[in-house]
Parts: structure tokens; sequence; C-alpha cells
């Protein structure tokens, strides 16, 4: 049984602005009705397959199992990381997670973020690698490259890959992202594929090698796993003994140390979507080089990417070339398309200038549901909020607002100061301020309300919460 590590708390913000600090580029629908991270998921699920274990942070806990549920994949264990420590923590503590269970079991470590079209090649070449796992190595998936790539780091056969059929060979060494002029000649070569960053090795294997070339990882994870606690449907890594843990890559801390290496060529397509270019690349542009998304509309333009992601937001492109435009309701992106990988500096110029695009997804995602902000004013502001069938927010009160809620979809059970009563499609209520109240829906289908919130402070952290379901602290997201 080979088990799936998902590792989901990456930013993405360098395809900014549809992936965001709050809602990354692994939770949405980049290239297809998935979402990345589904399609991870399934891609690593079947026959042979035990549950995937994900590893990702507290904001992001309840978004994965929502999605897991609509893939219809039962999620193993989730970790929730109390900070951001890079993969190497992150690897070691599932590795430590799993010795409990079985420490002949074998592991296969992935990003959430990447596309692979062949999902059933991609489960073949794990196939190929399994007894060299079972053997000891550290089995790594090299990508046969179609182009003198600088974005990738490279791994060097110790053999020519011949027809790629996928079976182990030597690793000779990690190359560090080439020049444009390197990277060619390692094109040219053949002996030099592309590092997915995806690695199939046992329990046992990947824990004696933190010991023999990463030793000092090994007490503060181990006591993070050890003191961790469970919460809900969660486990969380214990805080403290996780800050004591590096901050460094599984690339960095074993694995260019490591001689037990083996690789499994790839040629059945990958790309880790990292920027705009990529995903013009993997959306399949038409005869002119142009890809559309959602209510957007192309004349005359020519290798170009326009897509709007706003609900009656056309966007138009006219006599467009080598241009990438992105367009949500509350940020634009235009790019020239050879630009793509500096969107990440738009990202760092508007944190500078703190403005809240940079990090926040217009559309904000809870456990119970979402929302979205629609108007704001100096003493207002208007939302949808959509409640899932049988989903609750918190017990709460407010310092600073009142709200007023219209039902426009389904049906809302409302508690004001202990007062419970149901309210159907186009009926209202009024929610004074400092009273104690809870919104659910008890249907079968999604509740819609609009809320209309007046007051002279408005921010999410105005919130007291009294009883949750979820098991949320006090503050924004709890």
């Amino acid at each position: 049984m080979i088990h799936p590590i998902l590792l989901c708390g990456g930013s993405g913000t360098r395809l900014w602005p549809l992936s965001r600090k709050s809602y990354p580029k692994q939770f949405v629908p980049l290239t297809g009705e998935e979402t990345l991270f589904q399609a991870s998921a399934a891609r690593l699920s079947g026959e042979g397959f035990a549950p995937p274990l994900v590893l990702t942070n507290s904001d992001f806990r309840f978004i994965v199992t929502e999605q897991l549920a609509g893939a219809g994949i039962d999620p193993g264990a989730v970790l929730i990381e109390p900070a951001g420590r890079n993969t190497a923590p992150a690897v070691l503590a599932a590795a430590l997670w799993l010795e409990k269970q079985d420490p002949e079991a074998l592991m296969l470590v992935a990003p959430s973020d990447h596309v692979v079209p062949d999902a059933a090649a991609f489960r073949a070449a794990v196939t190929a690698g399994e007894a060299a796992a079972r053997a000891g190595q550290l089995v790594t998936f090299g990508i046969k490259p179609d182009r003198a790539e600088t974005g990738y780091g490279y791994l060097e056969l110790a053999e020519d890959p011949g027809d790629f059929t996928p079976r182990p060979i030597g690793l000779k060494r990690f190359v560090e992202k080439p020049d444009a002029q390197t990277a060619a000649q390692m094109l040219a070569s053949g002996n030099f594929l592309w590092n997915a960053g995806i690695f199939l090795f046992a329990v046992k294997t990947i824990l004696a090698a933190f010991r023999a070339h990463a030793p000092d990882l090994l007490a503060p994870v181990q006591a993070a796993v050890d003191q961790g606690q469970p919460d809900l449907g969660f486990f969380r890594l214990e805080p403290a003994a996780w800050q004591e843990a590096a901050d460094i890559s599984i690339d960095y801390a074993v694995m260019e140390k490591a001689e037990n290496l083996s690789v499994v060529p790839f040629a059945g397509g990958w790309s880790d979507l990292g920027g705009w270019d990529a995903v013009w690349r993997e959306s399949g542009p038409d005869g002119n080089g142009v890809v559309t998304s959602g209510p957007a509309t192309a004349i005359d333009c020519a290798d170009s990417l326009l897509r709007s992601e706003g609900e009656g937001l056309e966007l138009v492109g006219i006599g467009l070339e080598n241009i990438i435009a992105v367009a949500m309701p509350d940020a634009v992106l235009v790019a020239a398309a050879d630009r793509a990988q500096d969107v990440k500096r738009a990202v760092a110029a508007l944190k500078e200038k703190q403005a809240k695009q940079a990090t926040e997804f217009p559309m904000d995602h809870r456990p119970w549901g979402w929302f979205e902000s629609l108007a704001v004013g100096e003493r207002f502001q208007v939302k949808r909020i959509h409640v899932h069938p049988g989903a609750a927010l918190s017990l709460q009160s407010h310092h600073h607002r009142s709200e007023h809620w219209i039902v426009v979809e389904g049906t809302a059970k409302v508690t004001v100061d202990g007062s419970e009563k149901l309210v159907s499609e186009n009926q209202s209520v009024y929610i004074p301020l400092g009273a104690v109240h809870r919104m659910e829906n008890p249907g079968k289908v999604p509740m819609v309300l609009i809320e209309v919130q007046t007051g002279s402070y408005l921010g999410e952290d105005d919130i007291i919460r009294y009883e949750d379901v979820y098991a949320r602290g006090q503050g924004a997201k709890g």
C-alpha cells in the first residue's frame, strides 16, 4: 500500500490575482472543472493507494476536507502545520506519523498544485519505482523537458533515458535553475530531466536519511508530532516545537546529500503551473495562440491569455499580442507574457502599499460556506453569504456593528438573544449591536442571504464567539 502525502500549504503568488495567500492556486480550478488539489488527490487514489495524508495550515483545513469530499475522496490524517517551514519538516512529520502505523510503509510525497494530464501514466511510473523504493532507494520523478526552461531545477541522469520507459535510473546530480544557455545545452544533451519535486520512499528509508543528513530537524519535529493535539478531525502539530524546526526544503536537507537516489523518467506531461504563461500553455491555445476563460472575448489577438473571473465582468481584448490579462472583481492584471514570472513583484508592491488585494481573496471561505463583499462605504458593508446545507455559523456578537439579513435562497434558522425563528426567502431579520446571534441552514439546499452591516467598525475581527461547531477560537477565522 502506497501512502500519498499531499503538501498543501503554498501561497502561489505568481498566479495573482486568482491565487492569493488566503486562497492559493491549489484550491482553484485553473485548467478544468476540478481544482488542482482535487486532481492531485484523485491522481493518487484507487487500488494500491491508502487515503491521502495532507499537510496544510489552519486556515485551509476546512477547505481541504470540503474539496476532498467534493471529489469523493475520504482523507486520511490532516496534519495542521502551525507555521510554514518548507518541505523538509513537513515530509519528516508525515514520516514520523506513519512510522507509528507501519515503518515499512511507502510514502509518495507530492505537491498539491501540479498538473499531470495523464494520471494513468503517472500511476504506472509510480508502480515502476515501487520495487526500488522498497529496496531502500529514495526515488524521485524526472520530467522529460520539451523546452529550455529556466524556471525549474534539473536532474542529471547517470545514463540515457532512452525511450522514457518508466524505470529507476541512477541520479548523477541535482542542478539548480539554470540560465538560458545552460538550459539549452542540457535540453540538447538528453540526459537532464526537470525536477518535479515528487518522491517515493519507505518510511524507514527517509527517516534514516534525515538521521544521516539533517539530524537537527529530528528533535523539534518529533516533539511537534508527539505533543500535537487532535482538533475535530484534524491533528495540530505542537506550535512551540514546530517553530524550532529549520525552514528548509527536502532537496537541500536530504536529497542533495544522499547517495541512494534513483530517478524514474516520466514523459506523460507535467506542469507546476508556476506562472500565467504555464496556464496559457496548459489550457490549449487556439490557432492564433489565444486562450479565453470566463466572459472574455478576443478580437484580432495573438499569443495571449484573457481570463475573467467575475460574474457579469466582461473582459475584451482588441489587437493584443503576447499579453496576459486576468480580471477579478477587485483586481486586474495586465502583463506582457514574457514577464509572467514578475507577477510576484506586483504582489510585493501591493503589500508595501497595504492593499488588501495582495493577500485577501474577494470570496472568503469558511467551514460553513463563504461570503463576498458586494459594496463597502464609510459606515456600511453589503455582503452575499452562502451557507452549506446543515452548516451553522458560530454563536457570536459584535461590539461595533448591527446587521440586517435578507434571505434570497433557502431558509435560515436564526437565533437572536436566545430566541429562534425560521426566516424564508424574501424575509428579513435585524440583529442589533451587541446581540448574541447565530445563523444556521437547516435545509438540504444552500442558503443564501444578503447582509447589510452598519456601524463604526466593520472588520472581520469584531467577532466574539461563544459556541462554534467547528471548534475555532477567537479572531477573524479562529
